[in-house]
């Protein structure tokens, strides 16, 4: 599957043909500035954009000759526009051109990713109403605690993806920048003015201060941010897996229809989705890594973030975009088990009640501790042999000192619980 999505709308802006299609651009737009500065006669501008092409068999070729690839690509292109050719990259280093455009491509993802975060928050806040009244026991330590809602789990979900959604957008604020200002940063054989016009045309802005890159510690940030997301879609989706195994089966991944979940067991329907994007987001995570290492480099710069960021950047951005996508499908078509959450909810006979019971009898005057080794040793007796909390409560003539049978099943009331759901939803503007 992941191999079909690299062909989709994200592979895409990571594909050699928009590589090269947006440093062409890069080139280009920086030839319109030098000619509005007078350094580029307009009919020479004319001829190289009208000319202006390449050709990837072409730019490898050369490649292998001269090792190096903007170099190649440069070459290339003059090959095509000829001998106005000598007026592209004036004043340019290789990487004015690679910055630039890999920040173009760095928002245009990021962009992506945003309009399928939103996509999701949408689904989840959809769930979220749907089922704000859905009881399900709450676990902690993988243990029964007590109730919750369904809809109050897709809620912290949502909330989760809204805050991931705000640093995702100061991550793309983060690297939607541009520069071109030569060897060192410092303009000595170009004008502001070009790396200004040609920003502006991209949708970037110029980095106030620049070396011969721009400072790696942008895009350390945009990839770390993408595994977090990561990390948020991992939580989810081990949450999913964890309520689908059999013995809790309160959601299931939907099963289409001629699906199979096992080559041996023709009953098995696994949570394959949520396993693969559990898996994958540990690779976006070992790609924020490795942009953490790109930060320290030599003096003005050197050549080691170079590499890894052909790989990095645009892995980190296809697997986050498709683990989202696939996300969202999970969501689409979750099956929700309402009355398996109401029995498991009752299987512990009553214990997720200890807590009130506690707090009612420290009400009466009873310390905290007493009150919690009576209400504890009736909960151990219950845990180990299956008997009824609540009667072993009414049964405990010491308690009976202090709890009449009414506020004993008060004590048991499962709206009690819930009464603040409302309450929370409202925060949301629900």
């Amino acid at each position: 599957m992941i191999e079909r999505y690299i062909l989709s709308q994200m592979g895409a802006i990571w594909s050699e043909e928009n590589k090269f299609k947006t440093m062409l651009e890069v080139e280009i737009l920086a030839c319109e500035a030098q000619a509005d500065l007078g350094n580029i006669p307009p009919e020479a501008l004319t001829k190289i954009k009208s000319r202006a092409r390449f050709d990837i068999p072409r730019i490898i070729e050369i490649e292998e000759k001269v090792h190096h690839d903007i170099i190649a690509f440069l070459t290339n292109v003059g090959e095509n526009v000829g001998e106005e050719a000598r007026y592209i990259h004036i004043g340019l280093t290789s990487s004015d051109i690679i910055d630039t455009s890999l920040a173009v491509r760095m928002k245009e993802a990021g962009l992506l990713i945003k309009a399928d975060l939103l996509e999701l928050i949408s689904i989840l806040q959809e769930r979220a109403k749907g089922y704000k009244d859905t009881v399900m026991i709450g676990r902690t330590h993988g243990v029964h605690a007590e109730p919750i809602t369904f809809g109050l789990k897709m809620l912290l979900w949502m909330d989760e993806c809204e805050r991931n959604l705000a640093r995702l957008e100061e991550a793309i604020k983060t690297i939607s920048f541009g520069k071109l200002s030569g060897a060192v940063g410092t303009y000595a054989h170009i004008d502001p003015y070009v790396e200004e016009y040609v920003c502006k045309k991209l949708g970037l802005v110029p980095a106030r201060l620049s070396t011969q890159i721009l400072q790696r510690d942008r895009h350390a940030h945009f990839l770390l941010i993408l595994a977090i997301i990561a990390a948020s879609l991992e939580k989810f989706a081990t949450e999913i897996r964890n309520l689908q195994r059999t013995d809790i089966l309160e959601v299931e991944e939907g099963f289409m229809s001629g699906q199979k979940g096992s080559s041996a067991m023709p009953h098995k329907r696994n949570p394959i989705t949520c396993e693969q994007i559990t898996g994958l987001a540990r690779l976006v995570r070992s790609k924020a890594w490795a942009a953490l290492e790109n930060v320290a480099l030599w003096h003005e710069r050197d050549l080691t973030h170079s590499s890894v960021e052909r790989i990095i950047v645009p892995d980190a951005c296809i697997l986050t975009d498709y683990i989202l996508v696939k996300f969202k499908g999970v969501m689409e078509n979750l099956t929700v088990y309402e009355e398996n959450m109401r029995r498991n909810l009752e299987r512990t006979h009553g214990l997720i009640h200890s807590q009130r019971v506690l707090l009612a009898l420290v009400n009466k005057g009873l310390s905290r501790e007493e009150a919690y080794q009576i209400v504890q040793r009736h909960a151990m007796h219950s845990w180990q042999e299956g008997s009824d909390f609540k009667e072993l409560i009414k049964g405990d003539l010491d308690i009976k000192k202090h709890l009449s049978n009414e506020e004993i099943e008060a004590s048991f009331d499962l709206d009690y619980y819930l009464r603040h759901i409302e309450t929370i939803f409202k925060r949301f503007g629900f």
